[in-house]
C-alpha cells in the first residue's frame, strides 16, 4: 500500500508539476517526472513527449533509459523518482528493471482513469495496475492530498477541455 507524502516530496513534486505544465503548452499530455539522487538533488528531468516522438514516450520511460545509461546499479537504489500521475504498467516495468529506488506520484493511475471518464475519453488499451504490485521491494508513496493534487487535477482538465 502506498504511504503518504511528506514536506521534502512536495518539493520535488512542485517541480514535476512545471514540468506538466510544459508538457501541456506543447499539446501533450499532463505528466512530468524528476529524479533525485541520495543527496536530494535533481539529476535529471523529463516531460511527455507523446506528441513529438511515439505513444512511448511517457517521461518516466525516458528517466528509466537516462538511469540507466548514467547511473551505477547502487545509485540507481538509491535515487527516487518523482512524478506526477502513477506509472502505467510500462513504466513500472522499466522502473523495476532498472532498479530505481523509491517511487513518490501525485495522483494515482485509478484517479486518472476516473477522471478520464467524466471527459468521456475513449479508455486506455491496457489494464492499470497499482504500481508495487508490479515493482518488487520498492517504497512507493503517493497519491497527494490538498493543493497538489488539486492543480494536477486541473492541468488534465484544461489539457482535454483545449482538444
Amino acid at each position: 500500500m502506498a504511504q503518504k507524502l511528506n514536506n521534502t516530496d512536495e518539493k520535488y513534486l512542485k517541480k514535476c508539476l512545471e514540468l506538466a505544465k510544459e508538457s501541456v503548452e506543447a499539446g501533450d499530455e499532463a505528466f512530468g517526472s524528476v529524479l533525485v539522487n541520495e543527496a536530494g538533488k535533481i539529476i535529471a528531468e523529463a516531460r511527455n513527449r507523446v506528441n513529438e516522438k511515439t505513444v512511448l514516450a511517457h517521461p518516466e520511460i525516458d528517466l528509466a533509459y537516462w538511469a540507466a545509461e548514467n547511473l551505477s546499479e547502487e545509485e540507481r537504489a538509491k535515487t527516487t523518482m518523482y512524478t506526477t500521475g502513477e506509472h502505467c504498467p510500462m513504466c513500472s516495468a522499466a522502473h523495476g528493471w532498472v532498479g530505481i529506488g523509491t517511487l513518490v506520484y501525485l495522483s494515482s493511475a485509478k484517479q486518472l482513469e476516473e477522471w478520464q471518464k467524466e471527459y468521456d475519453l475513449p479508455a486506455a488499451p491496457i489494464n492499470f495496475l497499482p504500481a508495487e504490485d508490479i515493482i518488487k521491494n520498492v517504497e512507493v508513496r503517493g497519491p497527494a492530498e490538498g493543493e497538489l493534487f488539486e492543480e494536477i487535477k486541473k492541468l488534465h482538465h484544461l489539457n482535454w477541455t483545449k482538444k
